[in-house]
């Protein structure tokens, strides 16, 4: 172990642009033990809990459901499904609020529990899921509903699946956990640092890394200690366990790649593009209780701190607990709360009510007072001081991006790198007019989003109303084809065949069978035929006919009249015609 622990000291470090020392303020909440948080009488689970697509709701009012049962499937490739996280009845499924910046509500799935906790159908443990196939481990975690729950919470399934175009050779595990008052990432590497190391190993078999490098703030000694143990432990030669200076914001992931191996990802990219892949020590602990364990993820670690409560503290929580029993588990408000935040103070967003559940991106419970989350003021003039481009972890220029953000110029924002920004705060947290920096840049992205969706729905539009001219174009040139067929056919002088009986018969050459004169008289000649074929058949010959009856005679007689009246006409018809 004291070589593993050499090794490390070893490891080369590098630093990225910008970024702050912060007050920690991390203490308060590790005074405490680890608590298991109280079931609620309801819970209430968002269907979206995930960047992408929202699930499909299973569920309907009235259901009784068990713990781990699917309340709603993933809808398309990048999404989630999401589960019960205890037994109960199904009391509502509608909009309502939910812990989002937007403030706006979504839908939930709305369910009383019964108290007892009842298991339901939930996934088989994974003994040999060392020698599994690697589409049954991504479709193992998919159906788990695992997703990142380092804040961004993308569907890890999707992230485990790397393209063979890049390569991965290096494994990232961020347990850096750079954020003011945040500890859970950090008990939870003191508490399951053997689980977590299941979990990165599993990760790495998907992703094909030959290296892991967990990055760690070195102001968590113990979480490093454990981690570092349990490397030693198990002979993981691929692990290396880093502390890496304690700066905000570290645990951003392009910073974190920086720090640990100098490389950066291009503007506009992914980490994989220059083969690294990065997860958070809670997602890998969520993938180890997935795969091991057949456990969906129905609950996460979540800090409750800051001065507006009485006791703070780390709760293991049930996804879709309301916000106001881990306030009142945490000894209750304290009455100096000015802001209730989701996330820590720098890049969190202010709650307007705790009656909103915790989901699977919730990993702090900020009550702050007034000194926790001054008022910033009133904003004034920029005095281009260029604080806010000395401060920026991702080497943009925040002066100029807030000018055409706030002109509402998207097109020359985003000539800024405006998506390269993480929106990290420390712009704003430097800027001494008081600029709420952060908050032009989000309204940029949302509008620019916007723009782009409608664009592509014009672009769709268009090419629609394209499809529908072709096909009209199509459709009038066959209807003006037929028409002038029809017009070249009437042209045309009819011709009448003679009849091909008589012409085998020799009655007519084939040379007069255009005459329509001759041709009546040849079909003429051809019913005459036919007549005598006919009383053959009934055995009277012509040299018998004074034989026949005076009624067979007349009635003879009567159709040969009528005959003859029908090819006289044809003839006149056809004379006219002419």
């Amino acid at each position: 172990m004291q070589h593993s622990v050499q090794k490390q000291q070893k490891h080369t470090l590098y630093r990225f642009n910008g970024g702050l020392h912060l007050p920690e303020n991390k203490s308060q909440s590790l005074k405490l033990p680890l608590e298991k948080a109280v079931l609620p009488k309801r819970l209430i689970v968002p269907l979206q809990q995930h960047i992408g697509e929202g699930a499909e709701p299973l569920v309907k009012v009235g259901d009784q459901v068990l713990k781990g049962d699917m309340l709603a499937k993933p809808h398309g490739y990048v999404s989630a499904p999401v589960h019960a996280p205890s037994s109960g009845t199904v009391v509502a499924v509608d909009i309502l609020p939910i812990a989002h910046p937007s403030g706006l509500p979504a839908p939930c799935v709305v369910i009383e529990t019964d108290g007892q906790e009842r298991w339901g159908n939930q996934l088989e443990p994974m003994a040999d899921y060392q020698h599994a196939d690697l589409s049954l481990l991504r479709e193992r975690i998919r159906n788990a509903g695992v997703v990142g729950l380092g804040g961004a919470a993308f569907p890890s399934s999707v992230k485990l699946t790397p393209g063979l175009e890049n390569p991965i050779d290096t494994l990232i595990i961020n347990g850096a956990e750079c954020e003011p008052y945040i500890t859970c990432d950090d008990l939870l590497m003191q508490t399951q640092a053997e689980k977590i190391l299941i979990g990165v190993g599993i990760i790495r078999r998907l992703v094909g890394a030959g290296r892991c490098l967990f990055g760690i703030e070195d102001n968590k000694p113990e979480a490093i200690r454990r981690l570092r143990q349990a490397v030693a432990e198990a002979g993981l030669e691929w692990a290396s366990i880093i502390a890496i200076p304690t700066l905000y914001p570290s645990g951003g992931e392009k910073q974190l790649i920086k720090v640990l191996t100098g490389r950066e990802v291009p503007s506009g990219s992914i980490p994989a593009k220059i083969g690294m892949i990065c997860h958070n020590v809670s997602t890998a602990f969520a993938i180890a209780e997935a795969v091991v364990e057949g456990r969906p993820l129905i609950s996460r670690y979540v800090t409750v701190t800051g001065n507006g409560v009485r006791q703070p503290k780390n709760l293991e929580v049930l996804i879709g607990t309301p916000v106001a029993e881990l306030i009142a588990q945490a000894g209750g408000y304290t009455g100096q709360v000015a802001k209730l935040i989701v996330g820590g103070p720098m890049m969190g967003f202010t709650l307007n009510s705790d009656e909103v559940p915790v989901t699977k991106a919730t990993n702090c419970l900020l009550a702050a007072d007034s000194n926790e989350a001054p008022d910033p003021g009133v904003a004034i003039a920029c005095i281009r001081c260029g604080r806010c481009a000395s401060a920026c972890p991702a080497n943009l220029l925040p002066q100029q991006m807030y000018w055409y953000a706030r002109a509402k110029d998207l097109e020359k924002v985003q000539e800024y790198n405006l998506f390269d920004c993480i929106e990290c705060g420390c712009c704003s947290h430097v800027c001494p007019s008081h600029i709420p920096l952060v908050q032009y840049f989000r309204f940029a992205k949302t509008e620019s989003w916007a723009q782009e969706k409608e664009q592509r729905a014009a672009e769709r539009a268009r090419q629609r109303h394209e499809a529908q001219l072709a096909r009209k174009e199509r459709l009038e040139a066959e209807r003006k084809a037929k028409l002038r067929q029809k017009k070249e056919a009437l042209k045309k002088p009819a011709v009448q065949k003679p009849d091909a009986a008589k012409l085998d018969a020799g009655t007519v050459d084939a040379a007069d069978a255009g005459d329509p004169k001759k041709a009546a008289i040849a079909a003429a000649l051809q019913r005459a035929a036919e007549k005598k074929a006919r009383l053959a058949e009934q055995g009277v010959e012509p040299k018998n006919q004074a034989d026949l009856s005076e009624p067979q005679k007349q009635a003879i007689e009567r159709v040969d009249k009528r005959r003859a009246n029908s090819d006289a006409n044809s003839v006149t018809s056809e004379k006219q015609g002419g």
